[in-house]
């Protein structure tokens, strides 16, 4: 059988990086809106991660940013006249609306699609089925270019298929790969699908949360299951536990992160623990595979803990001797009830026995770690060479893409500065040369 590795397509952070505090139930998010980001430092940050993992041997790629603003967006709702006269009448009517059209979130690509290996699938290709999002308007039309870009990269249709968004209703809210994981003996093997949810539209009668929003229903995530042709024995659908998303747990992987047969998680991560982690070991077993469950107790790190670190929206990676690292932002080392708890687990006998650290204040003052940064793609060797190799991590390329950031990248982005026109001409200029240094011609779709 084909080795198989799984790539981390992490989201090179764009040109339009701000805080406008647009993401309801992420605490982090609300927390800075209004203050000046810089994107320039945002994106460093993110290739710099880039490059030292992909430098320790881990498979490394990433997917490029999207145009903004959304002029397309704006003139729909009424904003008339040349790019500035939109500009200027949204900031001046509506600036949350210019906001959302100006939105960067597309750098965490863990929403941008679920997929499934080949190894899983009925038809033996490799399936994507990009994210609605369409709880937020900001992210509620990403998932077009999402598509587009991830048919860019994975054209060949006899390895992938990329699907369109599930229809855009609350009944299908569907936020991708971060409510979803795969757990099994190797990535090359077949393995179960878990798909978290927080909410049953169709079952009134079943819990959910009373303060913020649950972004993924159960009916989206069996959706993308049946898209993808998957094994409905090792599909196991279990529920977030409402009360964390109501303290800001606002997806799985805030509370939850797997990799191969080991779920690290928090004790409260799950409506029903026990049921959950009954029902996905004896999925994984049929796999082929014993789960490993490190369950982190709330008195060793309290959610507000878990929620401020990003303990869980951690990257968990399998190196070469077969024990796994978690990537950490270093936010970690700065909370005394996670640095501890780390500590303790690295020293224990545990598969993880290594943290990997890294600066992404940029990133994590909006709402997002590693884990959101990223896009999982178990590929075999064949499906490796199939997709276009532009994209993928090397020491040239990151070079090539600082000096693109250096050249192109504000270093302090003020909410009013999203009136100015020359920001939208700096944006289209960067990804127009952008599409040129990952060689990705056409990339994006003209909004005239």
């Amino acid at each position: 059988m084909q080795g198989t590795r799984e790539y981390n397509f992490d989201g090179l952070v764009g040109p339009s990086h701000n805080y406008a505090g647009l993401s309801f139930g992420n605490v982090a998010s609300f927390s800075n809106v209004k203050s000046a980001s810089n994107p320039r430092q945002a994106a460093l940050q993110g290739l710099a991660k880039m490059r030292a993992l992909a430098a320790r041997g881990f498979a490394q790629a990433l997917l490029p940013p999207q145009d903004r603003p959304n002029f397309r967006l704006l003139r729909a709702i009424g904003f008339t006249g040349s790019d500035a006269d939109v500009l200027a009448r949204a900031y001046k009517e509506s600036p949350v609306i210019l906001a959302c059209a100006y939105s960067a979130s597309p750098m965490w690509t863990a929403n941008a699609a679920t997929v499934s290996p080949s190894a899983d699938t009925r038809d033996g290709r490799v399936h994507f089925t990009a994210a609605n999002l369409n709880n937020k308007l900001h992210r509620a039309f990403e998932h077009a270019q999402s598509a587009r870009s991830l048919r860019a990269i994975f054209g060949d249709e006899q390895h992938f298929a990329v699907h369109d968004a599930l229809p855009s209703t609350p009944a299908f809210g569907d936020e991708g790969a971060a409510n979803h994981t795969r757990l099994g003996a190797a990535h090359g093997a077949p393995s179960v699908e878990l798909f978290v949810y927080g909410r049953v539209e169709f079952d009134p009668s079943a819990p959910s949360p009373k303060r913020y929003p649950a972004r993924q229903t159960l009916e989206a995530s069996q959706a993308v299951a049946r898209l993808h042709g998957l094994d409905a024995k090792r599909c196991v659908y279990v529920q977030q536990n409402p009360e964390v998303i109501d303290q800001g747990v606002f997806h799985n992987d805030v509370i939850a992160v797997g990799n191969g047969n080991v779920l690290f998680h928090h004790e409260q991560a799950f409506a029903d623990e026990e049921a959950s982690l009954s029902q996905l070991r004896r999925a994984v077993a049929h796999a082929g595979a014993d789960l490993v469950a490190l369950r982190v107790d709330t008195g060793q790190v309290p959610i507000a803990d878990a929620v401020t670190s990003y303990l869980f929206n951690s990257q968990l990676l399998t190196k070469e001797d077969g024990k796994m690292a978690l990537v950490i932002p270093q936010e970690c080392q700065e909370n005394k009830a996670v640095s501890r708890y780390l500590a303790n687990l690295v020293a224990s006998d545990a598969p993880i026995d290594e943290l990997i650290h890294f600066d992404l204040r940029q990133s994590m003052r909006n709402g997002g770690g590693p884990a959101c940064l990223r896009l999982r793609v178990a590929l075999t060797e064949t499906e490796a060479r199939a997709m276009h190799q532009g994209v993928l991590m090397t020491e040239a390329l990151y070079h090539r893409l600082v000096a693109w950031v250096e050249k192109h990248y504000r270093d302090h982005l003020e909410p009013s500065d999203l009136a100015d026109p020359q920001l939208a001409l700096e944006v289209h200029a960067a990804l127009e040369e952008l599409t040129v240094i990952l060689n990705l011609p056409g990339l994006y779709e003209s909004q005239a």
